[in-house]
């Protein structure tokens, strides 16, 4: 079958049905290319081969800003999300007693540097998302006079849960806080627009559904939030000018790439807006629909299976990611047993996560299905 995202590009797929984008992504052949003449140049010309790269960073920063609705001068590369929450956690202005509120099944990188806020009397508070989502509806009585932040993933890393973004931004705003986005497990499927959504800040690594190198990502703040968060990591890259080297009392850069400080990971930006012209080539929209497609006939497939699914499944809450179990089966031996037949997934005691991308099939998910359906007439006991 056709797929938006050509399946020559992927290596992958000639070992493995690789169905584990939320873990890590794969590198397209495209950005491997890219990847190789940097480094034919760093290697061959030293500084003349790697600072042509540098200077595109501006241009760099302009890609990855309109991919999210965004200019060039909202957008900050850093080193990982983890990065991003922090940069923003430790520039606001807090005062104690303000509150930050998050949800209790976030990834540890959209939690700890939020954690760190304690020491400054900030307190952090976590909502219960066993009996009930975060909805706006949710959220409108969650929040508190004291709430300043709502830091929340726009899809859960577990299950696959797709928040409505526009929705809580509105409450939040409507109660004077911001809302701050870890988007690592949805950007790369699902198009974005930040101004639109009234999103305040956006954070996201390269190394899953972007399809890039581990150890870049990048940062969004809206101009409104910009103006008012403070540079709590300064470097020689924060300055207005970052080439008058002896100027150091010169101001802070008007644009969001002062939260850089230091040189940042090239050939790690590199592959993310490698990746960004890949998706815009493929059509943002078709690989969305290609991957809400995918995931249906594996929640579908399994059904017939008698699966359980820890994921909710709907029109404005479906995602990339899909997590089940079989009863009867240990989902850790299950899911070492589709490894072993060439099947990659991610499988924890409370489940297999299965995330497909827009170059995977049809087929390939019908291979899995019927993969676990051998399994569950065979009993692997649990």
């Amino acid at each position: 079958m056709s797929t938006p995202l050509t399946r020559n590009e992927f290596g992958v797929t000639q070992q493995y049905v690789y169905l584990n984008h939320a873990a890590a992504g794969v590198l397209p052949a495209s950005t491997v290319a890219a990847i190789e003449q940097f480094l034919h140049a760093h290697a061959t010309a030293g500084v003349l081969g790697t600072f042509p790269y540098d200077l595109q960073m501006t241009e760099y920063r302009s890609k990855i800003g309109a991919f999210i609705g965004a200019s060039g001068s909202e957008i900050a590369t850093l080193l990982n999300t983890g990065a991003g929450a922090n940069t923003v956690a430790l520039g606001i202005d807090w005062k104690p007693a303000d509150e930050v509120v998050l949800c209790d099944n976030e990834f540890p990188a959209n939690v700890i540097p939020w954690l760190g806020l304690r020491r400054r009397g900030v307190d952090v508070r976590f909502i219960s998302t066993r009996e009930e989502r975060l909805t706006p509806e949710r959220l409108r009585r969650e929040l508190s006079p004291r709430t300043r932040v709502v830091a929340l993933s726009w899809v859960s890393y577990a299950d696959g849960y797709r928040h409505d973004l526009a929705g809580l931004a509105a409450v939040a705003h409507e109660a004077d806080a911001l809302l701050c986005v870890d988007a690592i497990q949805g950007l790369g499927v699902f198009p974005l627009d930040v101004h639109a959504l009234g999103v305040d800040a956006l954070y996201a690594g390269a190394g899953k559904w972007m399809l890039g190198l581990h150890g870049a990502a990048f940062l969004y703040v809206s101009h409104g939030l910009a103006e008012r968060l403070e540079v709590a990591m300064p470097g020689w890259r924060s300055l207005a000018d970052m080439w008058d080297f002896h100027n150091y009392e010169q101001p802070f850069s008007p644009e969001v790439l002062r939260f850089e400080s230091g040189t940042p990971n090239l050939v790690g930006t590199l592959s993310l807006v490698c990746a960004i012209d890949l998706f815009e080539r493929s059509g943002r929209r078709a690989i969305a629909e290609h991957v809400l497609g995918l995931t249906d006939r594996l929640c579908e497939g399994l059904a017939a299976l008698d699966a359980e699914f820890s994921t909710l499944r709907g029109q404005s809450c479906s995602s990339g990611i899909v997590t089940f179990s079989i009863p009867g089966l240990d989902s850790i031996v299950l899911g070492r047993v589709l490894e072993s037949q060439g099947i990659v997934t991610t499988y924890r005691t409370s489940g297999i996560r299965v995330s497909p991308h827009g170059y995977n099939t049809a087929e390939e998910i019908d291979v899995m299905v019927n993969a676990v359906a051998r399994q569950a007439r065979a009993k692997v006991p649990a």
